[in-house]
């Protein structure tokens, strides 16, 4: 398990991010009650009505008129207390002061959903006060990444992961350059890097302190899930079927635990079941939507060669048996892979058979060089004409 933290010592949920991943389950399922009465539960009890009028006209939602002026109005209060504090400490008290009330500020407004605002305030304490200590400016752009993975901004992401790892290497705590990772982590997801996304999550296991993004049980699933695309076999054996931390919270989840080790005992049938159902689960995950297909098209492919690795050749009947599909399932998946280039073998449609045609691992390279070499060889030609002109 990772290490301990008390509640005081944990990073606030600000903004929520389950907020975002709710109002994102609305729009691919709307009309969820159960999901619906969640949303509008936090945005009562946080006061969130920019998000609220924000959510509403997303989701195509008639607005009550009479819920958002009540948090308006509480926003407005809440704001000029902030705002009379900010004066305060500007005027009677030092700079450590004035940066606590500024940051409170910008909490408020990122928790209530005015993000930009907030991304705004929270520059400012860079800009105006050069002698932020390190450890202030780390959660501030930790701050800034949360609201980047809330709006899911890119572009902020991006550009507070660098200032991040540039603050880290200049001297950045223990607790904060492993929090970092799961940060990046995320991320990489959102750009399809599983495997840096995996190499991240791996790193954080035993040390994940970051209950702000998930908890812990969530965090695990996301890196088995991650770590069955991304790693090589024997790293899978050795990093996650017998990672303890990782088999401690599977105890609890068995439906990823049959799903890693479906996958890796080569039970097809069962593990295109699981495969089934995590598709749907990446599909409604507002971070991995863009990516389940492509997720669910490289495990296939990941399965299809474990399975005629093993062979020189396999009756179609028996491949659609293993995986617990039809024949010409399996006959137009092969196919489409096949032509591809992804699965070295060829399908004999008249004899029902198919024959694997591993390619040779030194004549592939031979050519690899060959191929390099005579692009390197045309450029050469093309800078020779160049610098004869």
């Amino acid at each position: 398990m990772p290490g301990n933290i008390t509640d005081e010592e944990k990073l606030p949920k600000i903004p929520n991010l389950d907020a975002a991943q709710w109002k994102f389950y609305l729009k691919q399922h709307p009309g969820c009650g159960e999901t619906e009465a969640k949303l509008l539960e936090e945005v009562k009890a946080k006061d969130m009505a920019p998000f609220y009028a924000e959510m509403c006209d997303e989701l195509g939602q008639t607005i009550d008129t009479k819920l958002l002026n009540a948090l308006k109005e509480k926003n407005t209060t809440k704001l000029a207390e902030l705002d009379k504090k900010i004066a305060s400490a500007e005027e009677l008290e030092g700079e450590q002061e004035l940066r606590e009330a500024t940051v409170d500020k910008a909490h408020y407004l990122a928790q209530i959903g005015d993000c930009d605002e907030a991304v705004k305030l929270f520059k400012t304490i860079f800009q105006e006060d050069k002698k932020v200590p390190l450890g202030v400016k780390l959660d501030v752009t930790f701050s800034l990444l949360r609201i980047g993975l809330f709006t899911n901004n890119r572009a902020l992401i991006i550009e507070n992961v660098a200032k991040a790892k540039k603050m880290i290497d200049d001297g950045g705590d223990w607790d904060r350059r492993n929090r970092l990772k799961v940060y990046e982590g995320l991320y990489l997801l959102t750009i399809r890097d599983f495997k840096k996304a995996a190499e991240m999550f791996l790193g954080a296991i035993s040390t994940f302190t970051s209950y702000e993004l998930m908890d812990y049980d969530k965090f695990i699933k996301l890196a088995v899930i991650t770590s069955m695309l991304a790693l090589p076999r024997p790293t899978l054996r050795e990093k996650i079927c017998q990672g303890s931390e990782i088999l401690e919270v599977l105890h609890g989840d068995a439906a990823t635990k049959t799903y890693l080790f479906s996958f890796y005992n080569s039970q097809f049938k069962t593990f295109f079941q699981c495969l089934a159902f995590v598709e749907q689960e990446l599909k409604n995950d507002r971070l991995l939507h863009d990516h389940y297909r492509y997720y669910t098209r490289e495990m296939r492919i990941l399965a299809y060669n474990q399975q005629l690795k093993a062979y020189n050749s396999m009756s179609l009947d028996y491949m659609a048996e293993a995986f617990g599909v039809s024949i010409n399932f399996i006959d137009r998946d092969l196919a489409m892979f096949i032509t591809a280039g992804r699965i070295h073998a060829k399908i004999d449609k008249v004899n029902g058979i198919i024959e694997t045609n591993r390619p040779d691992e030194k004549n592939r390279q031979y050519q690899a060089v060959i191929k390099r070499g005579d692009l390197l060889l045309n450029r050469v030609q093309k800078l020779s004409r160049v610098i004869n002109i």
